[in-house]
């Protein structure tokens, strides 16, 4: 309408009521503007025929002829390679306009077309847009609609107005002009929240045997399983972006979004994204849709978001053992650090399941300062205000392994790796780190890791070491290379050591370390 129009404005639009402009909007026949269905003429022969036809001008001076071809991914790769030429160098004049919903067929097809155009693509409609057009169309129609139900529908055509008038005019052909959220839940197949709510109660209370329960209802209301499956998935990204921002603005009427929430709190963030990944994998892998029984496909899904484990946080695991974690804060107050509850100042001994020794934390609150001693590896910190002090070793050997024990200036990774290396402290002052082969080795060179552990060892040396790392052996033996086992074993020790009661939990619950 635009390249043809005698009347469009300075900025491009057309005028929209003259003959060129009506015939095109009416979609009548117009000598220079050709829609081609790709999908019906997709040969070679097609194309040809296309190329042919392009080569004859418009029908009148200072026009534009337009060819329009539809559902251009239907076009085979021979069909591009014969319109290929003509893209390259056009008449003048002609423009080709390829319009279609699967870009990518054509990069996978014909790559060289895609270099050859201008490309535009088009967003989808929002589901706001499409709520207030539907409610102009029903407006017009002497009709009404709640904004809940016009909603439903909005959702369902997943950003295509053609799709959602369609929806809206298939509900109110089969209700008889009864545009209410049941009416349109019942005509398109839509699962009613309730159902998802009454899952949601089913994977907290671990009562899985009322899945079969559940699945058997929605087969017997004769509801489409894979579209409660898709259902669900919307269900579980709401929980999800309720758990992670409970005041985040999402479309659902205020009682449904409570009932959500109060479901919402009784989920961990971390199960809510695994479960979200297990639901998402049934779709990606397409079995869903091959399935000529998906009924089994979403039962066994079902069991295993039942059966999927909870996280637990340390703290409570811990504390559920008879321990109590240490507070987060230990100035000012007084109190036991990781026993039992003792009175503000006395002794609190642990024994250590690796050495067997003895262990013991003294707090003494002082005012605005608070000393902490531990026996075992000697290290004193004392707080007043922002001061922090750290008895200096004289030994390169034990500062070294002081400061991997404390653990809170270590780069992050590479406690295991360190730990493994070979460390030599030259006559001159020097230290000298001999790592594993692996990539561990190459990240240790890098100057940011090197000043990190420079600057982490400074406390407990007493002054700033020059640190180098050598050449590690990559003829080493098999026996004295650290396997994946024996670094999680020393990651193990180290947490130990940190807190003897985990080595309990981790006994008696046969818990593993990830991470």
């Amino acid at each position: 309408m635009a390249l043809n129009c005698p009347e469009r404005t300075q900025e491009g639009e057309p005028c929209g009521t003259c003959e060129n402009c009506a015939r095109i909007w009416g979609g009548h026949t117009a000598l220079d503007v050709v829609e081609i269905d790709a999908a019906s003429n997709r040969g070679v022969d097609d194309a040809r025929d296309l190329r042919e036809r392009a080569m004859y001008a418009p029908s009148g001076e200072g026009r534009h002829k337009v060819y329009i071809v539809d559902e251009a991914h239907m076009l085979t790769r021979e069909a591009w390679n014969a319109l290929l030429k003509i893209l390259e160098e056009p008449p003048p004049r002609v423009i080709f306009v390829f319009a279609t919903t699967e870009p990518q067929k054509i990069q996978q097809l014909a790559a060289p077309i895609l270099s050859r155009c201008q490309r535009f693509d088009f967003r989808r409609i929002g589901s706001a847009d499409i709520v207030s057009r539907l409610g102009s169309v029903l407006e017009q129609e002497g009709s009404a609609a709640p904004a809940d139900a016009l909603r439903l529908i909005a959702r369902k055509a997943d950003g295509g107005m053609r799709d959602a008038l369609s929806l809206l005019d298939q509900v109110m052909s089969l209700t008889g002009g009864d545009v209410a959220a049941d009416a349109v839940r019942r005509v398109l197949g839509l699962v009613e929240e309730e159902r998802y709510l009454e899952l949601l109660d089913i994977l907290v209370s671990d009562r899985h045997e009322r899945v079969f329960e559940l699945v058997e209802k929605l087969v017997d209301d004769g509801y489409d399983l894979v579209e409660f499956y898709h259902g669900l998935l919307d269900v579980l990204r709401t929980l999800l972006r309720l758990r992670l921002a409970p005041e985040t603005p999402l479309d659902l009427p205020e009682e449904l979004r409570a009932q959500f929430a109060e479901r919402a709190d009784r989920f961990e963030a971390p199960d809510l994204v695994r479960m979200l990944s297990a639901a998402a994998e049934l779709e990606s892998q397409g079995s869903l849709k091959r399935s000529a029984n998906p009924r089994v496909l979403i039962e066994m899904l079902l069991l295993r978001l039942s059966y999927m484990d909870r996280t637990v946080h340390l703290e409570e695991l811990i504390s559920a053992l008879g321990g109590a974690p240490p507070p987060a804060g230990r100035g000012g107050g007084g109190g036991g650090g990781g026993g039992p509850s003792t009175q503000e100042g006395s002794n609190v001994t642990h024994e250590t399941s690796d050495s067997k020794t003895f262990h013991t934390l003294k707090l003494a609150a002082v005012e605005d300062a608070t000393t902490e001693v531990i026996g075992g590896n000697g290290l004193a910190r004392q707080h007043a205000g922002s001061a922090e002090e750290i008895r200096p070793s004289s030994s390169a050997a034990e500062a070294w392994q002081r400061w991997l024990d404390a653990g809170d200036s270590v780069p992050k990774g590479l406690t295991a790796f360190l730990r493994s290396a070979e460390l030599i402290a030259l006559p001159d002052g020097r230290i000298e780190i001999t790592p594993l082969p692996g990539p561990a080795a190459e990240r240790l060179r890098s100057p940011t890791v090197l000043d990190e552990i420079r600057r982490g060892l400074e406390p407990y040396l007493g002054r700033v070491p020059d640190v180098r790392v050598g050449s590690p052996s990559e003829a080493a033996p098999e026996a004295t290379r650290s396997t994946e086992e024996e670094v999680r074993g020393d990651t193990m020790k180290a947490l130990f050591r940190q807190e003897p009661r985990l080595e309990r939990a981790v006994e008696e619950l046969d818990l593993e370390l990830m991470d």
